[in-house]
């Protein structure tokens, strides 16, 4: 599990995360994204999923926590590049309404 981090001109933060995502790597991965986060003050955060070969309910809350923290920011979240069982889980947990979709 890692993730990798960039940032657009425009205020968009990147955390494209590769590997596994259970609820040990989740606890690093908000870590390292939350971080991102206070040191860069994004207007957008988008969690590019390509590199995930396998995630459990974590990564829901993952992505939960992460939305509260940007919208306490005044910004928002997108998820990008989801293969299919997690875009599954992700509606499945109702995450696309939340995030207005992929």
């Amino acid at each position: 599990m890692s993730v990798y981090i960039s940032e657009k001109p425009e205020g968009t933060l990147i955390a494209k995360i590769t590997g596994e995502i259970d609820h040990h790597a989740a606890r690093w991965l908000r870590m390292d994204i939350d971080t991102a986060i206070n040191d860069r003050s994004p207007k957008k955060l988008l969690l590019d999923f390509s590199g995930v070969s396998f995630m459990d309910s974590s990564g829901v809350g993952l992505v939960m926590g992460r939305y509260k923290n940007m919208k306490e920011r005044g910004g928002s979240v997108g998820l990008i590049n989801m293969p299919d069982y997690i875009q599954k889980v992700m509606e499945l947990a109702g995450m696309d309404k939340l995030l207005g979709g992929k």
